[in-house]
């Protein structure tokens, strides 16, 4: 089912099997996906790490995740895009934003109980239903739709992590946290510049990230760098010295003692790696 505004919306809902697996992979601009999984042990590679998904679970990836499919048997893919509802502008609607999307170095999985999945699949029905209605009114009701199930997958995911031991001040400090190393991570590579983006003490944010017993706030950027240093040694031919230009340092040698202290070997050596299949991720 697709819905195409006059003005460039986009808004799809697509059930996927083993012959027509091309859509999970599109990369469109400014389009964000919902891939929910519908049977076990679906192999693909996400950034070029492996994973295998079982039913009922759920990843979100934005249109700068690559995702490569080895087998897959059934998938509901739901995508949409910027013109058709933006969760920058309506955050306040939805809360996904740093949490699903553009916040984290790390995919997040949704494993939904058996009662949050008899929701998602009722708000799934009435969605597709939605899409065979033709008055004016269809565009709002569709992207209320898309707002229940992404507030329902928000829900699921603070409910599984360690996200539900924070307050809302703590809850929304971490994910403006999250979406302004998305934002920031190439020109940015300090605590202390969030924390003046935040008008907080450098102090503050780790003290909330502690609660989350993960990652330091620190660790975080770093590890934000880091993927987008893997995803362009692997993804294109750029010359490594562009890429430490595009990542904020200030020259090659810098940007490869980062990399050689993250990843244990230097970034050409990663990339030869890489292109002779030698490592997985």
């Amino acid at each position: 089912m697709k819905y195409q505004g006059e003005t460039g919306e986009l808004f799809e809902m697509l059930h996927i099997h083993s012959n027509n697996c091309a859509p999970l992979k599109e990369q469109l601009n400014d389009t964000l996906r919902l891939i929910w999984f519908t049977s076990d042990n679906n192999n693909v590679r996400i950034d070029g790490v492996p994973y295998t998904f079982h039913s009922n679970e759920i990843v979100c990836l934005t249109q700068f995740h690559h995702l490569e499919y080895e087998r897959v048997d059934t998938v509901n893919l739901l995508r949409f895009n910027r013109p058709f509802y933006c969760i920058l502008d309506h955050d306040s609607e939805v809360g996904c934003k740093g949490i699903l999307y553009y916040g984290s170095t790390v995919v997040p999985v949704l494993r939904p109980d058996e009662s949050e999945v008899d929701i998602l699949e009722t708000v799934w029905k009435l969605a597709l239903a939605e899409f065979r209605m033709s008055d004016n009114l269809q565009l709002e009701m569709l992207q209320m739709m898309l707002k229940r199930i992404l507030i329902l997958c928000t829900r699921i995911y603070k409910n599984q992590s360690d996200l539900s031991d924070l307050d809302t001040k703590q809850n929304d400090l971490v994910r403006n946290f999250n979406f302004l190393v998305e934002a920031h991570f190439r020109s940015k590579h300090t605590v202390a510049e969030y924390a003046d983006l935040l008008y907080k003490s450098p102090k503050t944010i780790s003290n909330v990230f502690k609660k989350l017993g993960a990652r330091s706030p620190l660790q975080f950027i770093q590890d934000r760098i880091m993927l987008e240093a893997r995803r362009q040694l692997w993804y294109t031919e750029k010359d490594i010295s562009e890429i430490a230009f595009e990542l904020g340092f200030s020259d090659i040698q810098t940007f490869s003692r980062f990399f050689r202290k993250q990843e244990g070997k230097s970034p050409s050596n990663y990339r030869e790696l890489r292109l002779s299949g030698k490592i997985a991720n």
